[in-house]
């Protein structure tokens, strides 16, 4: 008789479900607040991301990623759309995929971010916007890349900015003991 691989989540300590109960109350006070004019707005959610991402590792990051995204969407009574919810979760998975278990650098973070930023904000949200408000896909997208490309190296230079601050490091080797 074949039994059927069951995947789970990795387990968690209670410091660890706190902080991330934390972390994700955090991203969606957040996600109420940006930065910029109508064609370019930073919100400091990616850091929240970026964050779980590496230090609770891909499952838990797209987990956390999905919920936040939903609960955030019913919270502010805008209409849900799965579509960004998939979004959400494949770029906490590419944080994680370059950043859980692995030394902050550089080109890992540069190459996380530009995938985030062509694959997720740039396509997929272009594509997610054109099907919700039945816009041309080509005619939104230009003015998107010019948003990516600009907003990038910020996003960048702050995550490096967060992740090498001494308070980062000693809440991540605090969780990781």
């Amino acid at each position: 008789m074949k039994t059927m691989a069951r995947t789970q989540l990795p387990k968690l300590d209670t410091l660890s479900m706190v902080t991330m109960g934390l972390l994700m109350a955090v991203q969606l006070v957040l996600s109420r607040f940006t930065i910029g004019n109508q064609f370019i707005r930073l919100s400091f959610t990616f850091l929240v991301v970026a964050l779980i991402a590496r230090w609770f590792g891909p499952w838990w990051g797209m987990l956390t990623a999905a919920v936040v995204d939903i609960v955030g969407t019913l919270l502010t009574g805008n209409p849900y759309f799965v579509g960004f919810t998939v979004s959400a979760v494949l770029g906490s998975l590419i944080y994680a995929l370059f950043l859980y278990q692995h030394p902050v650098s550089w080109p890992r973070l540069i190459i996380a971010q530009v995938l985030i930023a062509l694959l997720v904000n740039t396509v997929l949200n272009t594509l997610w916007l054109t099907i919700m408000y039945q816009t041309p896909f080509w005619a939104l997208l230009p003015m998107r890349l010019l948003k990516q490309a600009i907003v990038s190296p910020i996003q960048i230079v702050l995550l490096y900015l967060l992740f090498k601050s001494h308070v980062t490091q000693t809440i991540y080797h605090r969780l990781t003991r």
